[in-house]
């Protein structure tokens, strides 16, 4: 008496055969291929939304200033600035050396809006703007948060790091330069991001 073995379902096993494997690995270029642009544009895209960010912070900072100093109505502080720096005079009508007092410290204004001021001097438009956790940052700081200045005169150019044409991914703040004039923003420059 012989016992067969019949095979069952459990006992076959079964792989892909050399075409499926094949069609794989051309669907999978194919996807890489239409995905990997994608991707290198997703760079472009955070290093704009970065640059609108810091756009954003540093209009934010200029209403405030001005709104400050609107308030204050060019009365000087009685009391040194908690932040440190001495005291804010609150003089929106002077072209230069006019301050107010903020939580950090003061800040030195044109005409009633912060100041285009460089690396390690007074604290301007830079510091207000509050791009790093720095109150009057480093240039080096600044780098490591992403983020150059150039202030020289009455136009301060930000830009972010890592733009594949920094001359081209900016955009400048401008302090007045008379008064019961405005600081203007220019709108961003993307084209080298």
């Amino acid at each position: 008496m012989s016992i067969q073995h019949t095979p069952s379902s459990t006992d076959q096993q079964r792989g892909f055969t050399l075409i499926e494997l094949i069609v794989v690995v051309i669907i999978l270029g194919i996807l890489a291929a239409v995905a990997l642009p994608r991707f290198i544009d997703l760079q472009r895209d955070a290093r704009i939304a970065k640059l609108q960010s810091a756009r954003g912070a540093v209009s934010a900072a200029a209403s405030l200033v001005h709104a400050t100093t609107l308030s204050r109505g060019s009365v000087a502080d009685v009391a040194a600035c908690p932040g440190g720096g001495g005291t804010a005079n609150n003089d929106n009508n002077a072209a230069s050396g006019g301050t107010v007092c903020t939580e950090n410290g003061l800040i030195y204004m044109a005409y009633g809006y912060p100041a285009v001021t460089g690396f390690g001097g007074n604290p301007g438009i830079l510091s207000m703007a509050g791009l790093t956790g720095i109150f009057n940052p480093t240039e080096l700081e600044l780098k490591a948060e992403g983020y150059t200045y150039a202030g020289g005169g009455n136009v301060a150019t930000f830009s972010v790091v890592g733009a594949t044409n920094p001359a081209s991914c900016f955009f400048t703040y401008t302090q007045p330069t008379a008064a019961r004039s405005a600081a203007t923003i220019s709108g961003l420059t993307v084209s080298g991001c």
